[in-house]
């Protein structure tokens, strides 16, 4: 009696639908449920200039949370993100002491030093198999230690350089900020990754079982390093980012964008003990955590409340579909 129940439910869902990913849905109708609760508070909320804003503050969340995508998708996790992020931008940043070719070089020195960490990362993880959790901490803390010395406990004395500015603020195609096409690229190559190449094929296939992945002739280990390297460099481009949005680096920016890089991909439906998850959810989760974050500040509610909230909704929705097991 139950399998003809469950058959005559499949035979009413349209067969256009029956292969969504229930979270990735969710996820998409929290946005709806939170872009009509914000017009109802505030009209201006569903202007085009409004939303287009909120985009511009997501592709920075969104470049951090591809990277961290990749290494939830193996079942590890990155923890030094804050200051990788903050690294990339300080690095970057620093690079404009040293004339023409310094901020010339200053982005991709910033992405180098993200990538470095994210070495480091991956062959503790991969070859010396220490717990991602442990070691991304630790490096997390190193970076942190590097950063202050350099600094001096300060904030940088170097400003963003104008092609970081331009990069973060400007608009090469009329009406699409620069940030978010940098997003865009780096969410089409995501794409592809995950579904066209053997690499992003093997990140599912050692998410769902390290072992057999091995066995079955993967080079477990050369993957794990390689998602690590990526979760680095998009994190560090994700403070090149910020740093030309906000016109140079600071201490600790990077502290904001842990829990909702991983919320993000987590609540986009991406399993957290790794072998399952979508592109598509990411970037759900990315403008999820954004109008949330947004709705929190326009209401002008206190930052204990606006805290308490936030984190109230994550763990709902955590708790809804966050522990479903891979298919």
């Amino acid at each position: 009696m139950s399998e003809e129940a469950s058959l005559m439910r499949q035979l009413r869902v349209p067969t256009r639908l029956r292969g969504i990913d229930p979270a990735v849905a969710t996820a998409f109708g929290c946005i709806i449920l939170l872009l009509l609760a914000g017009s109802i508070y505030s009209p201006n909320f569903l202007s085009p200039d409004y939303l287009l804003q909120q985009l511009k503050v997501a592709s920075f969340l969104g470049v951090i949370a591809t990277g961290m995508m990749a290494v939830i998708l193996l079942g590890q996790i990155d923890l030094s993100v804050p200051w990788v992020v903050t690294t990339g931008a300080m690095m970057a940043c620093a690079a404009t002491a040293y004339g023409t070719t310094g901020s010339v070089l200053a982005i991709p020195f910033g992405i180098f030093c993200g990538a470095a960490i994210g070495l480091v990362n991956g062959l503790a993880v991969a070859y010396l198999r220490i717990p991602s959790m442990i070691i991304t901490l630790a490096t997390n803390a190193v970076a942190q230690g590097l950063m202050v010395v350099y600094t001096g406990g300060f904030s940088p004395q170097d400003s963003a350089t104008p092609a970081m500015r331009f990069l973060a603020t400007g608009y090469t195609i009329p009406g699409l900020p620069n940030g978010v096409l940098v997003w865009l690229c780096v969410g089409l190559a995501a794409v592809f990754m995950l579904t066209r190449t053997t690499f992003g094929r093997s990140l599912y296939a050692i998410g769902n079982r390290e072992r057999a992945a091995y066995m079955s002739g993967i080079n477990t280990r050369r993957i794990t390093l390689l998602a690590f390297v990526i979760s680095g460099g998009l994190s560090a481009l994700g403070g090149v980012l910020l740093a030309g949005y906000a016109s140079k680096a600071s201490q600790s920016m990077g502290d904001a964008y842990l829990l909702p890089s991983i919320a993000a991909v987590v609540l986009g439906g991406t399993h957290v003990l790794g072998g399952k998850g979508s592109y598509l959810g990411t970037v759900a989760g990315v403008i999820l955590i954004t109008l949330l974050q947004s709705i929190l500040s326009v209401m002008q509610i206190e930052e204990a409340g606006r805290q308490l909230i936030y984190g109230a909704v994550i763990i709902g929705m955590l708790l809804l579909y966050g522990r479903q097991k891979p298919a």
